[in-house]
């Protein structure tokens, strides 16, 4: 049986919102039509769901039906109730059910309380397989998720943020040079001087768009350091 929010899901698309959706996915994806609030507000409504029933949505083509299997296991990771072992389960279902996300915005949606959360205090060795993926996508995941340990941990936890960097900074897809730049800068906001130290060392081979988010947050005397 498919999950209850599938019917949701259906029962909200229009014709216009198929039609700006499909506008943006490579031809010939499957989408169902529902605008982007909607899907986060099902989601968010839904986020009691099993994993079973998150591993059943990711079966399904349609874009939105695994958009907002991502969605929900971002919501449920919010959770403060949950144990080690409800954290790990939510990271493990992302990490093995990844040939199913696809697009960049079901990476950024999960990713950074579902994977980078759970990892922050464990081993990284996941991330940096991940780094070295031929999919871009899960080299996305690498980086991105990463972004937690900017956001809520300490100078301590952003060696493997700068080193997962590192190792991705040939990367020229776009799918992935702009969170390597994203991750960098707000990593820069935790320590700064480490920031500037990466730069240093490797501002001339970074690829344009990830050097200019890397020094977006800097004064513009620095930022002029760079670029």
């Amino acid at each position: 049986m498919d999950p209850a929010i599938l019917t949701d899901l259906h029962a909200h698309a229009t014709a216009e919102d198929r039609a700006k959706t499909s506008a943006r996915l490579p031809a010939g994806y499957p989408v169902i039509g529902v605008r982007m609030k909607t899907l986060f507000d099902l989601a968010k409504a839904h986020a009691g769901m099993t994993l079973d029933e998150v591993s059943a949505l990711l079966d399904r083509p349609e874009y939105e039906a695994r958009l907002s299997a991502m969605c929900v296991l971002d919501f449920m990771a919010r959770s403060a109730k949950l144990t080690d072992d409800d954290r790990r389960a939510l990271c493990d279902l992302y990490l093995a059910r990844h040939d199913r996300i696809d697009t960049w915005d079901m990476v950024d949606r999960a990713a950074p309380r579902v994977v980078g959360r759970y990892l922050m205090d464990r081993p990284h060795d996941r991330l940096f397989t991940l780094a070295r993926s031929a999919d871009p996508h899960e080299r996305r995941t690498a980086i991105t998720a990463p972004l937690y340990w900017a956001r809520y941990g300490t100078p301590d936890h952003l060696p493997d943020l700068f080193r997962l960097a590192e190792l991705l900074l040939p990367d020229e897809d776009v799918v992935v040079a702009k969170p390597v730049g994203i991750a960098l800068k707000y990593a820069g906001l935790v320590d700064e001087p480490a920031l500037l130290t990466f730069l240093d060392e490797n501002a001339g081979r970074m690829p344009r768009p990830a050097l200019r988010y890397a020094v977006e947050k800097l004064a513009p005397g620095l930022r002029a350091r760079y670029v």
